[in-house]
């Protein structure tokens, strides 16, 4: 039981035991309602946040100018008012008519969405009209009938669900604390004392969205200064003694960047003969884990194409229907308590589709600890499943529908068999004088299709980490011919064949909410994994934001112009000029700012707010995080007060404005890209400012003609650039050279000249072809494999071939 701590009715009447229901929407009171009516209550529906802070200049009219010597702007509390709905129309009235259904009430059951969000929606009010009665927090996990039922059961059985909800309310007021404090402030200063006077947009500031557009400018960085090296594989065809043929691969993990070694390599391995060895093994592959927020919207990213609020609108809407569990979650587990409803479910869902009915199991296979789907603490809220009330035709709307039967077949799989692969490896090894090297093949064919035959050919495709550099995948094949362990084989003339390394990969729009959420799997640092790591559920890694803000971030950080989308159909996101400059600025001034990580941390603390277990300790943890909220934006000021304005190509425009850079400027860039293997940013095609800076960037300033060889201000002769001396190396490994000769890597008439003497032509002009540069020495053929097509690693070449 919980009591709100400003004054109550003044009407000073004994309470006539009526009870309130506060729901956030209209439609959950509607299904609540179906089930529990009674004279003595009273319901109420929200329909969202019906108070909001007030604007600064509001506040106090001298905050309204942007003045930075008004900063910091700092408040104990922030002040309310009614809002304003969509149409404009004031939210008074809803208050009004709140506060009129409180009279004569005694009691007031929460029954909003079962999140921080829900919990403030409600308290918020009720803090606001001075109700000062018992408070109870109805969960309502779902809103079919049995779980509306057990949601009544439990708040029957528990003493203190008000205490506790009012810690969930105290953190969300919290978030919004900071946020309204870091927004206004840090967006303010940064934009006054930082932002060069090219750009002319505010630089907008969050204690989310920075660090978020921090991990992206990292990888972003990472990807433009990015340079592909070839590396080498050899293979080795081989006949056994029974006439079968099969080839094998020698492509190690540790990658072969010297032609030398692949060369040494390849030469020892002509006219191997020697027994081959067989391991032959039956692989299990568990199923996938059941969605959460998060997952869920990268899985429709990618299937469908969906931004990450549209399928957050899909799920919430069979929320509120029934149809689906709460969906606003951070887990992919359900509690152990639920393992005994599954065949019930199976058994619902299987009525509404077809392809569900036919592979339905008998007995539902339960996959328990957190390698499985059920555990006995999931956290919060559970993974979003589908529930017993399942759609007819016409009750949904066809892209919802889409969203219930990707739920629906994923939790069908998580209670399906293992699949089973039958994994063969076929190995020979071969004396070199650099040691013994592994040749080898492995051939994989499904044994147990098991949960997979609900998924056909999809179940194949593999989820990588994004933002990370795709992995080589080893040798493969389908069916490999009959060969017996020992058998003798004899090696035909074997060849080497060129690959070359990849760029990490973009994040993309579905998958930045998965990024925020599992930090953890973007650091390589063991420290930093550690300080990530989350032992009150090990399943759910400390990250930035929560489940039900993420998807928000990316469209501020676009309305900023921090940030753009590629083309496809699940948009890469890649960060401009401007989002490059502003994460320099935060991080030279105050770094903390720029840490994902450390941000990450700082979020797990703030989650303490909600988990306090009495209502005194989450006040009395609430004051202290105000309290540290005004002196981190005090010292925010402080550190931007005493920095430098941040230096930047004055040609850089903040957004779309400015000329279109000539037809030349962007051939350049292009071939420049082309030549390093980097993306060109999308602005750099339209805007003049920023392909210069692109230009400037990766191939140096422009000099005027004819002033190629002049000397450096201070006298010292001009080096080389980057771009310059890298095709240099190229040029000098074609060429077989031991090393570049030292006056290359210093003086850039020396260079320009072994690029002409080299390359052929004008050295500036050279490797307008990124395909020219690095030719290996010899041309090969890969061997033709009768048993079937070998795969390689990917993005493997001839090495004669560009």
């Amino acid at each position: 039981m919980a009591q709100a701590t400003s004054p109550g009715s003044s009407s000073g009447k004994a309470p006539s035991g009526k009870t309130l229901f506060f729901f956030e929407k209209p439609s959950a009171m509607r299904q609540v309602q179906r089930f529990f009516r009674s004279t003595s209550t009273v319901c109420v529906a929200a329909e969202g946040h019906l108070l909001e802070v007030a604007e600064p200049g509001e506040i106090r009219p001298d905050w309204k100018p942007w003045r930075f010597d008004a900063l910091p702007i700092a408040m104990e509390r922030l002040p309310v008012a009614p809002g304003h709905g969509r149409s404009g129309q004031s939210h008074a009235p809803k208050l009004a008519a709140i506060r009129q259904a409180l009279t004569g009430v005694e009691r007031v059951i929460i029954a909003t969405d079962p999140g921080r969000e829900g919990s403030m929606i409600a308290w918020e009010v009720l803090e606001h009209l001075g109700w000062r009665g018992r408070v109870d927090r109805l969960r309502l996990g779902a809103l079919d009938e049995i779980s509306i039922r057990r949601a009544f059961g439990l708040l029957a059985r528990e003493d203190d669900s008000g205490e506790r909800d009012y810690a969930a309310y105290l953190e969300a007021l919290c978030r919004q604390y900071e946020d309204w404090h870091l927004g206004l402030n840090g967006t303010r200063a940064v934009s006054l004392r930082l932002r060069p006077p090219a750009f002319r947009e505010p630089w907008r500031f969050g204690g989310v969205q920075t660090p978020t557009l921090a991990i992206l400018a990292d990888l972003e960085e990472r990807i433009r200064n990015f340079v592909p090296r070839d590396f080498y594989k050899i293979a080795l065809p081989v006949t056994t003694e029974s006439g079968a043929s099969l080839t094998l691969w020698h492509a190690p993990k540790e990658k072969i960047f010297a032609i030398e070694e692949a060369e040494t390599i390849r030469d020892a391995a002509t006219g191997w003969a020697g027994p081959l060895a067989v391991v032959q093994k039956d692989v299990r592959r568990a199923p996938p884990k059941l969605f959460s927020k998060d997952t869920l919207a990268r899985a429709c990213a990618k299937r469908f194409g969906w931004d990450p609020q549209v399928t957050a609108r899909h799920a919430q809407a069979l929320y509120d229907k029934g149809y689906l569990t709460y969906p606003r979650t951070e887990s992919v587990h359900l509690p152990e308590s639920q393992a005994k409803d599954a065949a019930a479910v199976i058994a619902a869902i299987a009525t509404a589709d077809k392809d569900i009915a036919a592979h339905a199991p008998d007995t539902p296979q339960i996959r328990r600890g957190p390698k499985g789907h059920y555990v006995k603490d999931p956290g919060e809220h559970h993974a979003i499943v589908p529930l017993r009330k399942v759609p007819g035709p016409g009750d949904v709307a066809p892209e919802a529908l889409r969203l219930w039967l990707l739920v629906a077949k994923t939790f069908l799989a998580a209670h399906m068999a293992d699949g089973i692969d039958a994994r063969t490896t076929v190995t020979a090894e071969v004396a070199t004088p650099l040691g013994q090297k592994r040749f080898a093949i492995t051939g994989s064919v499904v044994k147990v299709p098991g949960w997979r035959a609900l998924y056909g050919t999809e179940a194949d495709e593999d989820e990588v980490v994004p933002g990370k550099a795709r992995a080589d995948d080893e040798p493969t094949t389908g069916r490999l011919p009959p060969v017996r362990d020992g058998e003798a084989g004899r090696g035909g003339e074997p060849v080497i064949e060129t690959a070359r390394t990849e760029p990490p990969r973009r994040i993309t729009r579905g998958e930045l909410p998965v990024v925020m959420g599992r930090l953890i799997d973007q650091v390589e640092d063991p420290a930093l994994k550690r300080a990530l790591e989350n032992p009150a559920n090990p399943t759910e890694p400390k990250g930035l934001g929560t489940a039900a803000t993420r998807d928000a971030v990316l469209p501020k950080l676009m309305k900023s112009h921090y940030v753009t989308l590629l083309k496809g159909k699940d948009p890469a996101i890649t960060v401009t000029e401007v989002g490059l400059a502003f994460v320099a600025a935060v991080r030279r001034v105050f770094p903390a700012y720029g840490d994902p990580v450390g941000r990450a941390v700082f979020e797990s603390e703030l989650a303490e707010i909600g988990r306090a277990t009495t209502r005194s300790e989450a006040v009395r943890r609430a004051e202290v995080f105000r309290q540290r909220t005004r002196e981190r934006v005090e010292a925010l000021i402080g550190a931007v007060s005493g920095a430098d304005r941040l230096e930047v190509d004055a040609q850089a425009p903040a957004r779309g404005g400015g000329r279109a850079p000539t037809a030349a400027m962007v051939s350049f860039a292009k071939s420049l890209a082309a030549r390093k293997g980097i993306p060109l940013p999308p602005e750099a095609t339209r805007e003049a400012g920023a392909c210069r800076v692109f230009l400037n960037t990766h191939a140096g300033p422009r000099h005027p003609a004819g002033t190629e060889s002049a000397p450096a201000a201070d006298g010292a002769t001009r080096p080389p650039t980057p771009a310059m001396l890298r095709f240099a190396a190229s040029l000098a490994r074609e060429k077989r050279m031991e090393a570049l000769p030292p006056e290359i890597e210093t003086d850039f008439a020396a260079c320009r000249a072994f690029l002409d003497a080299h390359a052929g032509g004008d050295g500036a002009r050279a490797g307008k072809t990124a395909a020219a540069r690095e030719a290996p020495a010899k041309k090969t053929r890969r061997p033709r494999n009768p048993a079937g097509p070998a795969r390689a690693p990917r993005r493997r070449r001839a090495a004669g071939g560009a």
